[in-house]
């Protein structure tokens, strides 16, 4: 390490000395007083115009050279419906802006090197031109327009209400990992309040709200290919950040404020498997919003199943009350016994509106 230090210092030393020379050397041309330092300043302008050409080509060479190597890491298979579409923005974004600043990159090293200082040659003063003016404001105008209106359609398709048909999932964050509630068969996510949260409760779920009796909370998601999903996305503490790559999905966890975001899963973990060649590939749920030491911890698993394979994960899993009976203690016995009265009744009034 003192090594590399004094290394560092001795470079750093020359070029400090370097541009004193310089320094000097410009001071003599503009006194007029040194036709020696105006010999070495039409050296130095032509090496450093041939300077800028190579860092040009190199540097043009070596961002192609890394975006063809890492194309595989930066750009994960996208599998979701609207992935599709904002893949299809980015791309159309990046090449746009990528066009307009390889043009100007080369133009601004290309005029460095053709407009080098020479004594026999005087700057063109070409002070203003209406017409030009015009040209180079309309277009970015109306190209930016465009993007900005592309942006907006595909936005507005993303954040459109999700179909009735969707399969609802409640995702949870907290210090420091995720929790995941499922509705059970009558398909209605169950109350919930945080003055109830507790060691068992940790959802803080009302159980007086019969919705909430069949209510399970899984260890892993899993979701049905070709089917929309719906995530109801909230926080227990801070700001947490529900992210899935692979779904081009991401919404922030807000304490108090609930949010959501839906999508359509387009291939299973299996297909996933066979396209990567990774036969323990997995979808993945982290967290993108630093929240406290533990951050790096927010992981948690998503199965994107066939729908009979989903169906038969669904009906494997048991309500949260029926393996934690003893959370049903905070609130009225009765609770379960009301769920069978009010099915009964729900009953009796379809008889009824049938005989009628």
């Amino acid at each position: 390490m003192i090594t590399i230090a004094i290394g560092l210092s001795i470079v750093l030393l020359l070029v400090i000395l370097f541009l004193l020379f310089r320094i000097g050397t410009l001071s003599s041309i503009f006194r007029g007083s040194s036709e020696r330092a105006a010999g070495t300043t039409k050296v130095s302008n032509r090496v450093n115009s041939a300077l800028l050409m190579l860092f040009l080509i190199g540097g043009s060479v070596a961002f192609i050279w890394s975006f063809v190597a890492s194309w595989d890491t930066m750009n994960q298979p996208v599998a979701s419906v609207h992935g599709e579409w904002t893949d299809s923005l980015f791309w159309t974004t990046m090449i746009v802006i990528g066009i307009v600043f390889a043009l100007t990159q080369i133009l601004l090293f290309y005029y460095s090197y053709k407009y080098q200082h020479q004594d026999n040659k005087r700057a063109y003063y070409y002070p203003h031109n209406n017409k030009v003016e015009i040209i180079w404001t309309m277009i970015p105008a109306i190209v930016m327009a465009l993007l900005v209106f592309a942006g907006w359609k595909t936005w507005t398709k993303i954040t459109s209400a999700a179909p009735e048909s969707a399969v609802v999932v409640e995702v949870m964050g907290k210090q420091f990992n995720w929790m995941v509630r499922y509705p059970g068969p009558d398909g209605k996510l169950g109350v919930a309040k945080h003055t109830l949260i507790d060691a068992t409760n940790e959802f803080g779920i009302d159980f007086s709200d019969k919705n909430s009796l069949d209510d399970f909370m899984p260890r892993e998601i899993h979701v049905p290919k070709g089917r929309p999903v719906l995530l109801k996305i909230r926080s227990r503490d801070v700001i947490h950040s529900v992210f899935l790559p692979h779904f081009r999905l991401k919404m922030d966890a807000v304490p108090g404020m609930p949010t959501k975001f839906w999508f359509v899963p387009t291939k299973t973990t299996d297909e996933m498997r066979n396209e990567t060649g990774n036969s323990d590939f997995t979808y993945e749920l982290a967290c993108t919003e630093v929240c406290g030491r533990g951050h790096f911890a927010m992981r948690f698993m998503l199965v994107v199943d066939e729908p009979e394979d989903y169906e038969a994960w669904l009906a494997g899993n048991k309500p949260f009350v029926e393996e934690n009976p003893s959370v049903l203690a905070k609130f009225s016995t009765t609770a379960p016994k009301q769920l069978v009265l009010d099915t009964k009744a729900d009953e009796k009034a379809e008889e009824v509106k049938t005989e009628l």
